[in-house]
Parts: C-alpha cells; structure tokens; sequence
C-alpha cells in the first residue's frame, strides 16, 4: 500500500516537472516574439515562470551579451531533479 502511494507521489511529481519544463520552452520561444503582454496566456505564463526567473537572477548573473540564461539554468536544474528523483524512486523499490 505505502509502495503505491509514494509510486503515484513521483509519479506527479515528475510529470509535474516535465510540463514545467515545457512552459519553460514555451515561455522562452514567446520571449523573443514580443507578445502581447495583456494576452492572458502569456500572462499566465509570465506569472509561472518569473518566480523561478527572479530566485536564479538573484543569485547567478544571467545576462550575457543581452541573452538571459535564467531558463536554460532552471532546465538544468529541473533535469538535475528529474533525473536524481527517479534514481532515487527505483532504489526504493
């Protein structure tokens, strides 16, 4: 009983960082078209990823010759994660 339950835990939890992941993407593509910041998709987007954004530029310098690494930094990080939960799922199993 308590395998299934930690099993359906990672189970969330890792998809939850894949689409985080995707909205990443999808935040960083719609960045270098300029949308229309009242769109209510990008500002759901916005609202999602800026957070994260601010935590890493606090941090790490991000800007390099005017190009912002925050996304591709938390890519990594969410990688990091993915990757070091599910080792960590199957040596409890």
């Amino acid at each position: 009983m308590l395998d299934a339950l930690l099993s359906s835990v990672f189970t969330v939890i890792l998809g939850i960082i894949f689409l985080y992941k995707w909205v990443i993407i999808i935040s960083a593509i719609l960045s270098w078209v300029r949308p229309d910041p009242y769109n209510p998709i990008v500002q759901m987007l916005y609202r999602l990823t800026e957070p994260a954004y601010a935590l890493i530029r606090k941090y790490i310098p991000t800007v390099f010759g005017g190009m912002d690494l925050a996304p591709l930094i938390l890519i990594f990080i969410l990688i990091f994660l993915e990757t070091f939960l599910g080792k960590l799922f199957m040596g409890m199993m």
